[in-house]
């Protein structure tokens, strides 16, 4: 019996040693990572949703407008066939490809909206309200959930390449990569020109 005992509190130990030493961090925080870039796209997605009413409703009012709504129409459509699911995370020319496609959509939205200045019956119009409102939230939704993404990428890299993460990496899964994150556009990086005529 105590042989029995003791047999049994080693394997207790060496099992909550194990649990403890952070030999699950790895997937735990690669899944963490590609749960949040599913909600950066159902964001998207959200946005993409958006835009078939928004354009719509614009069309009623500056049909005028034939250029502005064909580009937003357009940009939608590549920015819904630009997909990344969770395997390609650790391709930096895939999400490299699907954020350009986004940029090109959040341009023709600015545009789209822009023309809504034009139009003082547009925007007072409670469905274009709406949608503006919701487009606007959407917005902020989608920065908030890249944000979490890059934090939990951030972690996961950061487990790949720290000891004992790494050691861990290399012996039990060989296959986990550093998974790509967001980079600002250029144009970002440029101040906006300011000018008072």
């Amino acid at each position: 019996m105590p042989k029995l005992l003791s047999r049994l509190l080693l394997v207790l130990g060496l099992t909550v040693f194990v649990a403890g030493c952070g030999v699950n961090n790895v997937p735990t925080y690669e899944e963490q990572a590609k749960a949040a870039w599913s909600e950066v796209q159902n964001q998207y997605q959200r946005r993409a949703d958006l835009i078939p009413n928004l354009v719509e409703t614009v069309k009623g009012f500056a049909a005028q407008e034939k250029e502005v709504l064909t580009s937003v129409v357009e940009a939608r459509a590549k920015a819904t066939q630009v997909q990344i699911n969770a395997d390609q995370l650790t391709d930096p020319a895939a999400l490299q490809r699907f954020q350009e496609a986004q940029q090109q959509l959040s341009g023709a939205l600015g545009r789209l909206l822009a023309v809504s200045e034009n139009y003082p019956e547009l925007k007072s119009n409670q469905n274009f309200l709406t949608l503006q409102s919701q487009l606007e939230g959407t917005e902020n939704r989608i920065a908030v959930a890249r944000r979490d993404y890059i934090e939990t990428v951030r972690v996961y890299n950061t487990e790949l390449r720290t000891i004992p993460g790494r050691w861990i990496a290399a012996i039990l899964y060989p296959d986990a990569e550093p998974m790509a994150t967001f980079a600002a556009a250029e144009e970002a990086a440029q101040p906006p020109q300011v000018k008072f005529n």
